[in-house]
This record gives structure tokens, sequence and C-alpha cells, in this order.
């Protein structure tokens, strides 16, 4: 089913629960969505472990309750997850792929945007290697590393940060990562609403590789394409960009001059059963 008609229809519940309500007294419902090893070599598209950090990142945050998920497949109980849920993080293998892999929880993701949810995606997250994927995905999370054009590259270089309250508090630095790039946005009428938070210099060329996205109908997306390297979560500057993005999606308030991502470095060093 085409995404629009999605949001127009909605789709049947999976059962009678009813979904979240507006209720300032209710702490926000977060799920963090992550997988096991997708094959690429350790040290690299650590899901598990990168959520775990991002949890212990959020934990004191006031009004926020965050679930890690395994979200591996056939994640049937994926639909209801999300249909109780506030937000959702996509930290997993070829997620534009994996989010319409099931129409179910393409539709679940479509009602979470819909009643205002906030929606992050992370490197690999919002990959596809089929074109086909691309255009629910960005209807949803505002870009896409998608298609057999897609643009990549693992290299050292500057970053940049956008005048944008996700970049509250983080000022240019550099690293090494493997960045997507010159990703794909949605119709041009959309795109005017994603906005760049962060830039890299690849060939010359300030490219976007974070942004945020305000959806029609009030819902927010913020997507980074970094986060190959799961030692890259040991510079601040990820960390504050990855969790300001995640509170902001989530309308939650940023502090002023930037959050606080002091965190106990053991949570940093990667362990053996740090996957499922």
């Amino acid at each position: 089913m085409a995404l629009a008609a999605i949001l127009a229809a909605g789709a049947a519940p999976a059962d009678d629960k009813p979904a979240p309500k507006n209720d300032d007294a209710r702490p926000k419902k977060l799920l963090l969505l992550g997988q096991s090893p997708d094959g690429h070599p350790k040290t690299t598209h650590e899901y598990v472990a990168g959520l775990k950090i991002l949890s212990a990142l959020l934990a004191h945050t006031k009004g926020l309750e965050v679930v890690e998920v395994n979200a591996d497949e056939p994640w049937r109980e994926g639909p209801e997850q999300l249909r109780t849920a506030d937000g959702a993080v996509v930290f997993l293998a070829e997620g534009a792929k994996w989010a319409s892999a099931e129409p179910r929880r393409l539709d679940a993701f479509a009602q979470l945007a819909q009643r205002g949810g906030g929606l992050v995606v992370l490197h690999w997250g919002m990959g596809t290697c089929e074109a086909k994927n691309v255009d629910p995905f960005v209807r949803l999370f505002g870009a896409c590393h998608g298609g057999p054009d897609r643009k990549y590259q693992v290299l050292e270089t500057d970053l940049k940060p956008a005048e944008h309250p996700i970049a509250t508090g983080i000022k240019p630095f550099r690293a090494k990562d493997e960045f997507y790039y010159r990703l794909k946005l949605p119709q041009p009428a959309d795109a005017a609403n994603v906005k760049p938070v962060l830039q890299a210099e690849i060939d010359g060329n300030p490219e976007t590789v974070c942004w945020a996205y305000e959806r029609d109908g009030g819902g927010r997306s913020f997507g980074f394409s970094g986060l190959h390297f799961h030692d890259n979560w040991k510079i601040e500057s990820y960390r504050r960009l990855v969790a300001q993005g995640v509170l902001w999606s989530l309308k939650l308030p940023l502090p002023e001059g930037g959050l606080d991502v002091t965190i106990d470095e053991k949570l940093l060093i990667l362990k053996d059963g740090d996957q499922p």
C-alpha cells in the first residue's frame, strides 16, 4: 500500500488496545530498535551495544521511558510495540528495506508518524539496496541512503554543525567514519522541511550527513548517517548529537548549552555478550 494512502486511511489495529493518549503526566515511551550482527566486521554495525550507550545517555531524562528492543526478524510483536510508543530509534541492517518488509510494520510506523511521534534513524538503519524501498522511508524519516546509486565513503574529515537546536553545544570537530551522503529526500514540496544539522567535507564539498525533518502534521524525524564504527561513541560531539536528536524528535526540552553526555567509560568499551 502506498504510504500516502496509509497515512490518509490508517491501518486496522492489531487488537482492541488503545493507542497512547496525549497525557503530559505520562512519560513518553521510546523504543530503541536494534538487531543481531549483520555480517560486518566486529566493532562496526554494533547495533545493540550502541543502543545500550544511547539508553544510558537518556536514562535520566525526565518524562521519558526508554525500552531496548531486539527487532530481529520476524519481529512479530513489532506492530503492537510501535502502536503503544511515542517514538522509535532505528539502528539495524538495511532499515528502509526492513521497514517495508512487512505491511503491518510499515502501517505501524505510519500511524506513529500520523500521531506526531518521533522517528530517528542511524547509519545502515536508513539503508536499502533496492530503490523501491526509498519512497515509503523518506516520507517517514526525511532521508534515505538507498538505491544502486547511493553514495558513501570511509574517510577522516571535518564536520561542521548547522544552526539548529539539535546542534546546541556542538562545535566543529573531526572524525573518521563511513558517511552516507547525497541522500534521497522526499518530493520537493516536503524536502523543504528537511534541514541539515551536520555537514561533512567530502571531495571538497559540504555534504549533509545529519538532518532534521519536520513532517506535515507536526511530527519530527532525525537521522545521522555516521556511527559505522562503534568507537565513535567515544566522541562527545557524537553522543550529544544523537541524544539531542532523539530529544528534539520527541519535543522534549534541550538544556541550554547542550545535554550533559558524560558517561561511565566502561559502557563505551565493546564486550563479548553485547550482542544478543
